[in-house]
């Protein structure tokens, strides 16, 4: 597993965090619904085809998520993604700098 991959999980988890604590679950942890789209989320990218030369999701010529899933997660990442800077500002860099790499 690349590095790559690996921050791109973190970031999914963090995102997801934020949204659940937010709207659904402020006591801390995932409520079902989150951790479910999580679980699917993390699947997902163990399934990535494009390895250690994954792009970031916005880029990616692959949809792989089904269309249901994929607009849950679209939700999520414009809630969470700008917060990100504030929250967790070296993931939200990273996953900023991952975004430009040409692969």
């Amino acid at each position: 597993m690349s590095n790559r991959l690996e921050r791109e999980k973190t970031t999914v988890q963090m995102m997801l965090r934020l949204y659940c604590k937010n709207h659904h679950h402020p006591e801390g942890g995932l409520c079902p619904e989150c951790q479910g789209l999580a679980d699917y989320a993390l699947t997902r990218l163990n399934q990535c085809k494009f390895g250690d030369h994954k792009p970031t999701c916005g880029k990616c010529p692959v949809h792989c998520y089904k269309p249901e899933m994929r607009k849950r997660m679209i939700e999520i990442m414009r809630y969470s993604g700008p917060k990100m800077l504030f929250v967790h500002p070296i993931a939200a860099f990273r996953h900023l700098m991952d975004g430009r790499k040409k692969n």
